[in-house]
């Protein structure tokens, strides 16, 4: 698998059909592991940081095989490219944006990526359309065991799995949903639901994770921390918790339609004028435009619109995307040019 044709074919994770996938974009279960007998990668000289990406990319390669998984080394990639692989969560932020040696696997169907060289050794991560808690653990679940195969991890019988940060210490299980939750928004009731989900010891986040503000109405709800919990009670809290947000949103959304109908189609269709005619437009305005766009698709007030062609392009659009379509590293004001122009094409528009 070459990365041009990663970048620029569809993300699984946004495809239509998935469980609950009106409301639930995605779900993610990332696993955080140590080589054992080895320093954190802070403490590693840049000698001792090649060697250990190579032993984890040998061990990824031949627990996973080279027909399912492409390891892709991360250092001399173009940054345009990085940038692409962060939109698609494939890989962190962090891990984009490190020094020195450090790569990923990535398998053919993007499910799953296992990245080497961020703060942790080893970050693995699965990511399923809609809500799949269950799923999306049992499969980092077989994979982590195949990679324990080849790699011995850093484990405390006390603690669990041992992790730079000591919020991972434990089972090193980050389970994450990310939401589209633009009605509860609307109707300002989101602080409230998020508030009730802090009570949780839950984590409300921006699209890209940590530290990251919420963009298109998309949110994401992890686990804060995993000492002391296990696999289980971290997924139990999530999936508790979940049904609740996605009840709250669809109430929202009925309220909408009785109290708002003329509001909500204004803002409905308003969106859609934009996107279709705009001959400039920023990356967060078209997140904004269209989570109304998709908001109106599941509603039944906008028929007629492709929801794929809607959901790509909330990854499509993104800066690094955009500029990786039109095969060039652009500024700011022609990337908006090129952004309106690919949407209107991507929806039929002229």
């Amino acid at each position: 698998m070459k990365l041009d044709e990663l970048i620029l074919s569809p993300s699984p994770w946004l495809a239509p059909g998935g469980p609950q996938s009106d409301i639930v974009l995605s779900t993610r279960v990332r696993l955080a592991r140590n080589v054992a007998g080895r320093p954190f990668s802070t403490r590693l000289r840049p000698e001792e940081r090649q060697d250990l990406e190579a032993y984890l990319r040998r061990a990824v390669l031949s627990a996973f095989g080279t027909h399912t998984i492409t390891w892709f080394e991360l250092a001399d990639m173009p940054e345009i490219d990085r940038r692409c692989l962060v939109e698609r969560h494939l890989i962190s932020r962090e891990l984009a944006a490190g020094e020195g040696v450090r790569g990923v696997g990535i398998d053919h169907a993007q499910r799953t990526a296992v990245m080497a060289g961020e703060e942790d050794h080893l970050r693995l991560q699965v990511i399923f359309p809609g809500l799949q808690l269950h799923e999306a653990w049992l499969e980092a679940d077989s994979l982590d065991n195949r990679l324990e195969e080849h790699v011995t991890f850093a484990f405390s019988p006390r603690l669990g799995y041992l992790t730079a940060c000591p919020t991972n210490v434990g089972t090193g299980m980050r389970a994450s949903v990310m939401l589209h939750l633009p009605a509860l928004v609307l109707t300002k009731q989101i602080e409230k639901v998020f508030r009730a989900v802090a009570r949780m010891r839950l984590a409300v986040r921006g699209l890209y994770g940590e530290g990251t503000q919420a963009t298109g109405d998309i949110y994401q709800i992890s686990n804060q921390a995993s000492l002391g919990r296990s696999e289980d009670e971290i997924l139990k809290a999530l999936g508790a918790v979940i049904p609740q947000i996605i009840a709250y949103e669809q109430q929202a959304r009925h309220v909408l339609a009785g109290e708002s109908p003329t509001m909500l189609d204004d803002r409905i269709y308003r969106a859609w004028g934009i996107l279709t005619h705009a001959r400039t437009i920023s990356s967060d305005e078209t997140l904004a435009l269209l989570s109304a766009v998709r908001l109106g698709i599941h509603m039944g007030r906008l028929r007629g619109v492709d929801l794929a062609a809607v959901n790509e392009l909330f990854l499509l659009t993104r800066p690094g995307h955009i500029q990786k379509i039109r095969g060039a590293e652009l500024p700011e004001p022609q990337r908006d040019v090129a952004r309106a122009e690919y949407i209107r094409k991507r929806l039929g528009a002229t």
